[in-house]
């Protein structure tokens, strides 16, 4: 009698807590019973109707049925496929960071998959879009570049390789025109150590950028304004070499021409083996 007595108070009691729990979620403003119901429904019913949301333009709405997908039926083939989806909307509703969160998360679960060429390139775009100008931090262009190699490198027949080269030379371009910037900032103050050693950068490790031609200008001036005319010759030749029609040759032709001066390479300066790559293209 005492078990009995002892059962139907512990059944009494869980039904209680349940009336509790379920009266809590109604009253509650932040829990909506009505969606954790539908996100409770199979995983290629919920998959589907992701993609009738982005067919209709709900892209937010599409976002939250992948991740559900994803939430209750982990690892399954339908949440593989809903995480390439879930990046794509991430992607394309500008939340870049999380975008690049679920790439990577699917790159690290499916390495090899089909689809996996066309993820690595979604993370790529992601930082891409974040590139900022550069008189900013060029954070985002580096990123750009290492995640746009790796579609190149690891997935080299993808569709994908010819615009993942395109941005990582536009990332390249940045980092060279941040280089640039700061080495103009030096060279305006006259520190011109400081500048030669930002335009050597640009030469050096960024010469197949746009903006390699001024950099090697400038340092004809900063070379010429310390009295180095050797290296300020030896640069304006490699500039004359490698761009013979540029605006940035003929200033730096007119500025050794004041001093009595002509371009003149010497072939044991670090500007004539830089120059040699340029010749190369490389």
């Amino acid at each position: 009698m005492l078990r009995t007595a002892a059962r139907i108070a512990g059944v009494f009691l869980m039904i209680t807590a349940t009336g509790s729990l379920l009266a809590s979620c109604q009253s509650d403003p932040d829990i909506d019973i009505t969606k954790l119901a539908a996100e409770s429904e199979p995983a290629e019913v919920l998959y589907n109707q992701g993609l009738a949301n982005i067919k209709a333009g709900n892209m937010a709405e599409a976002g939250r049925k992948f991740d559900a997908v994803d939430r209750q039926h982990p690892f399954s083939e339908w949440s593989q496929k809903a995480l390439v989806m879930s990046t794509f909307v991430k992607y394309r509703l500008g939340r870049y960071t999380e975008a690049t969160a679920t790439g990577k998360r699917y790159l690290g679960l499916y390495p090899r998959a089909d689809d996996s060429a066309y993820v690595q390139y979604l993370v790529g775009l992601s930082y891409w879009k974040q590139i900022s100008n550069v008189t900013q931090d060029q954070k985002a262009s580096n990123q750009t570049i290492e995640a746009m190699q790796k579609v190149v490198d690891e997935y080299p027949d993808s569709e994908y390789v010819d615009d993942a080269q395109a941005k990582i030379r536009f990332a390249r371009d940045q980092l060279a025109g941040k280089e640039m910037q700061i080495g103009r900032y030096y060279l305006e103050r006259k520190e011109y150590l400081a500048a030669i050693s930002r335009f050597r950068v640009v030469v050096e490790k960024y010469p197949t950028t746009n903006q390699v031609e001024e950099a090697l200008a400038r340092l004809v001036e900063s070379y010429y304004a310390l009295g180095v005319v050797e290296e300020a010759q030896t640069a304006a030749a490699v500039l004359g070499h490698n761009y013979p029609d540029s605006q940035w040759y003929a200033d730096s032709y007119k500025l050794l021409k004041t001093g009595g001066l002509e371009p003149r390479e010497n072939a044991g300066s670090w500007i004539s083996r830089a120059g040699k790559k340029l010749l190369l293209g490389s």
